[in-house]
């Protein structure tokens, strides 16, 4: 158990400084927000397992005028198991500067989720207070990645290729 829990850490940490680095050397700062939560505050729990379960309306501001696509990661770095992944959506317009609540923008493709399904699955903490990072990323290319790919190979495929970033973070108590 602890050799598993020793590997995610090194994968999720790897993950992290490639996607830095990558910021770092050339991204701009791009901002997401959402009319149903404000950065550090509670998500409601129509977005969570626990009531509707649907996606919260994001907007994004800055992307970098180079960018071709954008992609949005979000994830639970306070799962038990290590990072756990809700939600990868890539190939957005860049020029698409909201998602609906409970929608996908046109021409997207969804990967799956940790839970093993494709699209949203929203914050579901088996116990304790978890944090939703909301992370935005501006590309310069459109990926080549089918529907249904998971993390790892969105990751990969980001790689070398962000040119701006954003991220937004909530939390979620289940059983209020």
């Amino acid at each position: 158990m602890r050799g598993r829990i020793t590997r995610n850490v090194v994968v999720v940490v790897a993950v992290a400084i490639g996607l830095a680095t990558a910021v770092g050397a050339g991204g701009g700062k791009m901002k997401i927000t959402s009319t149903t939560f404000a950065e550090g505050e509670n998500i409601p729990s129509k977005f969570t397992c626990d009531d509707a379960d649907t996606s919260p309306a994001l907007r994004f501001e800055g992307a970098p005028a180079e960018a071709k696509s954008l992609a949005l990661i979000v994830d639970d770095p306070d799962a038990p198991s290590g990072l756990f992944t809700h939600w990868l959506v890539w190939n957005i317009d860049p020029k698409a500067v909201v998602i609906e609540e409970n929608s996908v923008p046109s021409n997207a493709i969804q990967g799956k989720n940790d839970f093993g399904k494709p699209g949203y699955g929203g914050p579901c903490p088996p116990s304790g207070t978890h944090r939703y990072f909301f992370k935005v990323f501006a590309l310069d290319r459109q990926l080549d990645l089918p529907a249904g790919s998971k993390r790892a190979q969105l990751d990969a495929q980001m790689r070398g290729h962000i040119i701006g970033q954003g991220e937004l973070m909530g939390h979620y108590l289940r059983g209020r």
